[in-house]
């Protein structure tokens, strides 16, 4: 059999964790045919998902792992999940940030990708209870720095944002959250915030496993004049131990293309507006 060379292994293991997910499980010979590859590749992108913690390897194939609500994954197991929809999402998000504006970014791979595309806006001061991406804004000022003293300081940043890194106690997903982080986010106010979230679902809303973090978000949404959502497809119907907004809270929520149309349909009824990034 030739290997379809025209899936990336990121994308392809997308497909296998869909399918997986769909129907409860899928066997390797299945996943071969609708793929066009070996079973050897198969098998090497379920042990990649394996590792990951998002199925579990059985005798010719595999099948979901089921997610209490309270599971909460790594920042590092989810940075390896979904990377092309995340870029997508990223750059469809990037134009609601105004040159000059305040923002929020919350914890998350998603908006850590989001912060990329953002170092380069003029006059932002952002807000954000992670240090990864406090970090991203860090480094592309110190690099900005080192470039301009390469030209003899006759350069100038002008994507240089103002950071503030709001405190407190760090969570499995890298995002500081309790009371430290409550106070600072409540006595500020933003234009926009960019909220990334563990699960969405029209009867849930918004939720996450860990109650303390849903507490900071709650504090986040209340000082934004607008919230976007940015998340991917597979936290559509994934519910966490706690839910911290509905749907109609929401201004805008950025999504990729692979979600199924009968979820679009679902979310257009509850949401103001629904970007498709990559659709």
């Amino acid at each position: 059999m030739s290997e379809n060379q025209n899936l990336l292994a990121e994308q392809r293991r997308a497909l296998i964790l869909d399918e997986v997910r769909r129907h409860g499980g899928a066997r390797v010979n299945e996943l071969t045919r609708k793929l066009k590859v070996s079973d050897m590749t198969v098998r090497r992108d379920l042990d990649a998902l394996a590792r990951l913690g998002v199925v579990e390897k059985v005798h010719g194939g595999a099948v979901p792992i089921a997610e209490a609500s309270t599971h909460e994954p790594g920042f590092e197991a989810k940075s390896g999940m979904e990377l092309s929809a995340k870029e997508d999402i990223a750059r469809a998000a990037a134009p609601f940030a105004v040159p000059g504006s305040a923002i929020a970014l919350s914890g998350g791979t998603t908006t850590y990708a989001l912060a990329q595309h953002l170092v380069d806006v003029p006059g932002l001061t952002v807000v954000t209870n992670s240090m990864r991406i406090a970090d991203v804004f860090h480094s592309a000022r110190r690099a900005a720095d080192v470039a301009s003293e390469g030209a003899g300081g006759r350069e100038r940043s002008f994507g240089a944002a103002t950071v503030v890194l709001t405190g407190g106690v760090r969570t499995p997903s890298d995002a500081l959250v309790g009371p430290v982080a409550d106070a600072a986010i409540r006595s500020l106010h933003f234009d926009v915030l960019f909220l990334g979230v563990h699960g969405v679902s029209a009867e849930a809303g918004l939720s996450t496993p860990n109650l303390a973090e849903a507490e900071t978000n709650r504090h986040f949404l209340r000082s934004a004049r607008r919230v976007v959502v940015v998340a991917d497809h597979t936290k559509w119907g994934k519910v966490g131990l706690s839910s911290f907004a509905a749907l109609s809270e929401v201004d805008v929520l950025v999504t990729d293309a692979g979600l199924p149309r009968a979820a679009r349909e679902e979310m257009a009824e509850h949401l103001r507006e629904l970007v498709l990034a990559g659709a």
